[in-house]
């Protein structure tokens, strides 16, 4: 009820170049033209576009199919994207209510499956560096929109990993074996449930398999992916660390 009159007395902005618009969480037209946003038909595994609707798997899942069951994004990775996502990383906690607007359209079939959500983990150095971890951020924004619970300390990283980005695949699996657990307080919170985990880049696949098969072993039903957005290369080829200023880019 209040709401009208809020947007009355603080306009909501443009989490981009903060233009006037017309409700909170939105892009103004410009920025949201700028978007790349995936569209069917999009691989049921791994959320990237694919040529044929008949098609439901893309030929690298169908060849080597992820450790989750179905993914969905809705956004590509590219320089448009970066324009929410670098900020997200850097401080912006606010642009967590604009992902998640557009992840709960793009996986709206993967949140009414799911029986709760369950953020990537940081391991708690990098937490403390960061002071907030953006994929929690994402799942409790998507949370207050769906009533869905969230478990944010599912997962812990049992010890810190240099960045990802510049690594090829194998090299990002092989960094991460190991370093991903259930938390055992956690166990019986996760034994049975349709897990849906909410993370904001999906890159090679390696952190998010890393979580599935950790939530698997404690006893999850299934493990499916919700990310805000999705790299285009799906040959897991090694990723550039683009941002000048030293963050996490793409660092999934």
């Amino acid at each position: 009820m209040l709401r009208p009159l809020l947007n009355l007395l603080l306009p909501p902005q443009c989490a981009i170049c903060d233009a006037q618009v017309s409700e909170p969480a939105q892009l103004c037209a410009a920025c949201f033209r700028q978007m790349h946003f995936i569209a069917a038909p999009a691989c049921r595994r791994c959320g990237l576009p694919i040529s044929a609707q008949r098609h439901h798997v893309c030929a690298t899942c169908a060849a080597t199919p992820p450790a989750w069951r179905q993914a969905s994004a809705p956004l590509l990775y590219d320089d448009a994207a970066k324009r929410l996502i670098l900020p997200f990383k850097n401080g912006r906690e606010d642009i967590a209510s604009t992902l998640a607007l557009h992840m709960q359209r793009a996986g709206a079939a993967l949140l009414a499956g799911a029986d709760m959500l369950v953020p990537v983990p940081l391991h708690r150095w990098r937490l403390l560096r960061r002071r907030y971890n953006q994929a929690a951020l994402l799942a409790a924004a998507l949370s207050r929109r769906t009533r869905l619970p969230v478990l944010p300390d599912a997962l812990e990283r049992t010890r810190p990993t240099t960045s990802l980005g510049g690594l090829r695949a194998g090299e990002r699996a092989a960094l991460l074996r190991g370093a991903i657990r259930a938390r055992p307080s956690r166990a019986a919170a996760i034994a049975g449930r349709r897990i849906l985990l909410i993370d904001d880049v999906l890159t090679s696949g390696a952190t998010a398999a890393a979580c599935t098969h950790a939530l698997l072993d404690a006893g999850a039903a299934n493990v499916d992916v919700l990310v805000a957005s999705r790299v285009a290369d799906p040959k897991g080829d090694a990723i550039p660390k683009a941002n000048p200023h030293g963050t996490d880019d793409a660092d999934d």
